[in-house]
């Protein structure tokens, strides 16, 4: 038998917490993935990045928050993405100060008590975030 390997898409995703609180954002109505949907920080990792540094790295671009990362993730999962394999790992992220000044990725955000997230997020980030907030990050 042969097997056909297909290239597989690495992502993060980032729930920041202040305090008892996560920061959610909404895509942009213009985003062509997922406009409109409630989610946390979220990109891919570039080929040769440490995912860890790549979860920092977005939530710096995508809040303009020097985020602390957890060491551990809290959860990953595989899925597609426009028809291609696509892993997620999901850290905690702590940003105890500072302002969330938004890309155009997302055009609201909010900071919600993880009750308020979860009736907001899809179920699988819901459930990793209730999991996050039983967690503290560190290096």
């Amino acid at each position: 038998m042969h097997t056909l390997w297909v290239e597989q898409l690495v992502a993060v995703v980032v729930i920041v917490f202040r305090g008892d609180r996560v920061l959610t954002m909404r895509r942009a109505t213009t985003n062509e993935a997922a406009p409109t949907i409630w989610e946390s920080v979220s990109g891919r990792v570039a080929p040769g990045e440490d995912p860890r540094d790549a979860a920092a790295r977005e939530a710096l671009e995508e809040t303009g928050l020097a985020v602390r990362v957890s060491a551990t993730p809290v959860d990953a999962y595989a899925m597609e993405r426009k028809g291609r394999p696509m892993v997620v790992i999901v850290y905690r992220g702590d940003a105890p100060a500072g302002e969330v000044i938004r890309n155009d990725e997302h055009d609201v955000h909010e900071w919600l008590t993880r009750h308020e997230a979860r009736s907001r997020m899809p179920t699988r980030l819901a459930l990793a975030a209730e999991r996050a907030g039983t967690t503290r990050s560190g290096r």
